[in-house]
């Protein structure tokens, strides 16, 4: 299966290993935008507001092909700062946008508590609980 995996920037540190154990399964794996520049975000805010919108506008837009390209998304969901099972509104929005175009929905862990729970609950994904083997 192709797998496109979605996360926060801060957890860009976990996703070696996981692609490697979902790539010893057969898996062809797709990491998330700017994965080799995680913190490019904040050098874009340095240029300031117009440049930050570019930016952020164009990592949004390659989402979309991104997800269409793949037959599943898995969303990596740890603890940051005090939230556990962290998702952000970029990370949402591929989820989403997987929904609407009928991918599989995998989250890594539970649905956090947070702004996006009743979203996240009607999408029903499928929560692997951190078990690589449920992904099928």
């Amino acid at each position: 299966m192709k797998i496109f995996i979605c996360c926060s920037k801060h957890f860009y540190d976990k996703i070696p290993s996981i692609k490697r154990e979902l790539e010893d399964k057969g898996h062809t794996i797709t990491p998330p935008n700017s994965y080799e520049e995680p913190f490019k975000e904040e050098e874009m805010k340095k240029l300031g507001l117009q440049e930050h919108i570019k930016w952020k506008s164009s990592m949004i837009k390659k989402q979309e092909p991104k997800v269409r390209e793949n037959d599943a998304i898995l969303v990596l969901n740890f603890d940051k700062n005090e939230q556990s099972n962290y998702i952000g509104g970029a990370t949402f929005l591929e989820i989403s946008k997987a929904f609407e175009l009928g991918k599989k929905i995998y989250l890594y862990n539970p649905i956090p508590e947070n702004i996006f729970k009743d979203e996240l609950t009607a999408i029903n994904p499928f929560i692997i609980n951190g078990d690589i083997s449920k992904i099928v």
